[in-house]
């Protein structure tokens, strides 16, 4: 299906699935699921919503970052404000906001938030040490991006909808990747292309879905994802380790070796190390043209 001139199919749905066909028909061949009421049995899914989530959490001081781009001012993971969270969901449900909490352990916070969920006996080796929540506005976005660690993700959402863009690591080559990071070009708008500036997109084969209240999508090791809250809402991920060797091997690299070296060579160089790392992404994915 072509969506917005970028070719997404639909990721395939299940209402419900065992552990055997999840790992045969989606883990071993690394493919993406929705899952569509795999946690009616967890607490979460009828308490979890916005409400709720400022009843328990309210008086928690929450960081925040929006949409500008990575530059040497702001790293990646570096937040734009603070809030408390009553006064930050008082905001989602007010109005559209950029404002979103990213990789926020709000489980260890909020201790009492684990009892409403369980870790699914799925056939992952599931990381209990990392439950994270996300939240963002309507319309508030997250770049094209993959994980550092090469996670198998579950990633389910609650409150309102959410869209879902995400690639396998095999389509990396039409991506504009920057160099040494782990993101497309934040240029890009996935949801709305400019395929002239960046016309090997129209190459990448990629899945779209929306996530619903108490959907979870699977996805597997190594996927891009770009998430787009088409209301105010949150999401929270569960993640296991890589299957495979070489994915470990790229995860362990990521996190002992790019990750220094980019943050070094931002001190050094500035805004020339991010300009030119954006220059590259063009130039090397113009090859594959």
């Amino acid at each position: 299906m072509k969506y917005g001139g970028l070719q997404l199919a639909e990721i395939p749905r299940v209402k419900r699935i065992s552990k055997e066909d999840f790992v045969k028909n989606y883990v071993r061949p690394q493919k993406p699921v929705v899952i569509e009421n795999l946690i009616e049995d967890w607490p979460a899914f009828e308490k979890w919503n916005l409400d709720y989530i400022k009843e328990i959490a309210g008086e928690k001081v929450v960081p925040l970052y929006d949409d500008r781009p990575i530059t040497s001012e702001f790293k990646f993971n570096q937040p734009h404000a603070e809030m408390k969270m009553a006064d930050y969901i008082d905001l989602l449900k007010s109005k559209p906001t950029n404002y979103r909490i990213f990789l926020y352990h709000l489980m260890k916070e909020v201790p009492a938030l684990q009892n409403d969920f369980m870790f699914p006996d799925f056939g992952l080796r599931m990381i209990k040490q990392l439950p994270m929540l996300f939240f963002g506005g309507k319309n508030s976005k997250v770049f094209m991006h993959y994980d550092i660690d090469f996670a198998n993700i579950l990633h389910f959402h609650f409150h309102g909808k959410k869209q879902c863009i995400i690639y396998p690591p095999s389509e990396s080559k039409y991506l504009y990747k920057v160099p040494h990071a782990l993101i497309s070009r934040e240029d890009i708008d996935f949801t709305a292309p400019d395929l002239e500036r960046f016309p090997a997109l129209k190459k990448a084969k990629g899945f779209v879905t929306e996530l619903n209240h108490g959907e979870t999508l699977y996805m597997p090791e190594g996927y891009w994802h770009q998430m787009t809250y088409l209301t105010a809402g949150f999401s929270m991920s569960l993640r296991a380790t890589p299957r495979t060797f070489l994915n470990f091997s790229k995860a362990v690299y990521n996190l002992v070796i790019m990750r220094n070296f980019d943050n070094y060579m931002r001190k050094w160089r500035g805004q020339k190390w991010i300009d030119y790392k954006n220059e590259k992404a063009i130039e090397n994915t113009e090859k594959f043209i």
